[in-house]
């Protein structure tokens, strides 16, 4: 009896008559590969309706709208496809050229705008329910143009001996990561001076400084921000940014206190650390080199009432700016954050329900659900910064263009489960794993051992009987 084709939806039988028939060639996939609806790495999302989206209703979508704007600049110029591949990929482009013909001055109108072209995604690592949110903000430090003994730490531009693989001196933010070198000579390639031998004057006298503050200790908090306002004695303002870094990983200070057990845990704050510091100063010269990483800035043309840069490029928005993860995340993109957050006092549990805009990035904001909430300059916005690192929960708002729920329903389901006898007649067996001395599996066919066998293809039974298939059920259910 020869096998005869079936359709899709019946179940391969093998009739006890033909046991030993030699098995049919492997069948085509009965579908295509298709992309999935959407994938951050080490994530989970879960798609929300905006009535689920607790406090959304509440905030001021006209500020949040005017954050995302900013971003819609550089994202509307960008030509073809985006350097690195990420989830968003280039799909805030048409929510942006829609953003940037608008010229909203209503809060009503502005969240209808999120809502037409956005749907919210709460997102969180893999196996948690909830991200973690810290703060950061601009500091304003006394400084000078000139060295003196009141002001003689010397903030450090990029020094021109500084080579990344892959990259040029002008390269945009060189670097954000990877490995630093500097030249001795015309070929060799050395890692970069690591904190304690910048600090001990291994790049004095190249003409790199900008200017001078009074301590380590302000010039280990600006490189930490990324950003400072440097106030001169005549008044006037010194605006400088990040510009790169020597190549090492970023240590935190306050990790190191908590590990040593100088300060618990729960009362870790940037105040504590700077107290710490000033009453410890030799302890506080060991602590600044735990952390070998050295940030060099540049000076940016920026006024006093301008806002500091994000990686993004543009102006940041104080309450409205994030930085996250670029690894994961395009920026531009808006995350609605939820949370308890100690805003007014250390103790507070001052609710936080707001719409943020990714404009920024940090070394040590890692993961789908990790931000760096910025709070603005000066004193009162580094107390509330320096107390956050606190759970909250993240919602993600995606492109229309992206809707994973749409996207799924395009995604085929896998044919049935064969049954229990298919099963004991046509075991999958792994194949054995060649060993050194082993010959090819062409040439030494298993002995005494089940090969690997691909299902038949169906064919009708012999005699009737009472059919006891389940149908597949609608993925839609």
């Amino acid at each position: 009896m020869a096998l005869l084709p079936a359709s899709a939806d019946s179940r391969a039988v093998q009739s006890r008559h033909h046991r030993a028939e030699a098995p049919p060639k492997p069948r085509p996939l009965p579908y295509p590969a298709l992309e999935l609806p959407l994938e951050v790495p080490n994530s989970q999302y879960v798609p929300l309706a905006w009535s689920d989206v607790t406090g959304w209703r509440e905030d001021d979508h006209l500020a949040a709208y005017k954050a995302f704007r900013i971003s819609c600049q550089p994202i509307v110029a960008q030509n073809g496809p985006p350097p690195d591949s990420k989830a968003l990929g280039t799909s805030l482009r048409d929510p942006c050229r829609i953003a940037r013909g608008l010229e909203l001055s209503e809060g009503a109108k502005a969240k209808a705008f999120f809502e037409e072209n956005f749907l919210p995604l709460r997102i969180s690592r893999l196996g948690e329910g909830e991200g973690f949110v810290t703060g950061y903000y601009e500091p304003i430090i006394e400084g000078s143009r000139t060295e003196n003994e009141i002001y003689n730490v010397p903030i450090y531009r990029r020094p021109s001996n500084l080579f990344v693989k892959g990259q040029t001196q002008a390269s945009a933010g060189l670097p954000n990561k990877g490995a630093v070198y500097r030249k001795i000579g015309r070929r060799k390639l050395v890692p970069y001076y690591d904190r304690g031998e910048i600090e001990d004057g291994k790049i004095e006298g190249r003409g790199l400084e900008i200017a001078y503050l009074k301590n380590q200790t302000d010039l280990l908090f600006a490189q930490i921000q990324g950003s400072a306002r440097i106030e001169l004695p005549d008044g006037s303002m010194v605006r400088i940014n990040y510009d790169a870094h020597n190549g090492y990983p970023y240590t935190p200070v306050g990790r190191v206190l908590i590990d040593r057990g100088i300060i618990p845990r729960e009362q870790m704050s940037m105040q504590k650390i700077r107290e710490w510091m000033e009453q410890n100063p030799d302890g506080a010269n060991e602590l600044r080199r735990a952390n070998r990483s050295y940030v060099f800035f540049r000076e940016v043309n920026l006024s006093e009432k301008d806002e500091a840069v994000g990686a993004q490029g543009v102006p940041l928005t104080a309450g409205r700016s994030i930085a996250v993860d670029k690894g994961l995340h395009v920026y531009g993109t808006p995350f609605f954050i939820e949370g308890d957050l100690p805003i007014e006092s250390e103790r507070a549990k001052t609710p936080f329900r707001r719409l943020m805009i990714a404009q920024d990035t940090g070394s040590a904001i890692v993961g789908p659900a990790r931000a760096d909430l910025y709070f603005g300059a000066g004193a009162e916005a580094g107390r509330v910064a320096g107390r956050l690192k606190n759970n909250a929960r993240f919602v993600m708002l995606v492109p229309k263009a992206l809707d994973p729920l749409a996207r799924g329903r395009k995604l085929p389901v896998p044919d049935e489960r064969p049954s229990a006898r298919i099963a004991r007649l046509f075991p999958q067996v792994e194949p054995a794993k060649p060993t050194k001395d082993a010959a090819p599996a062409a040439a030494m066919p298993a002995v005494g051992a089940q090969a690997s066998i691909p299902l038949p293809v169906a064919r009708p039974k012999e005699a009737p009987e009472r059919d006891t298939r389940r149908t597949r059920q609608s993925r839609d259910r």
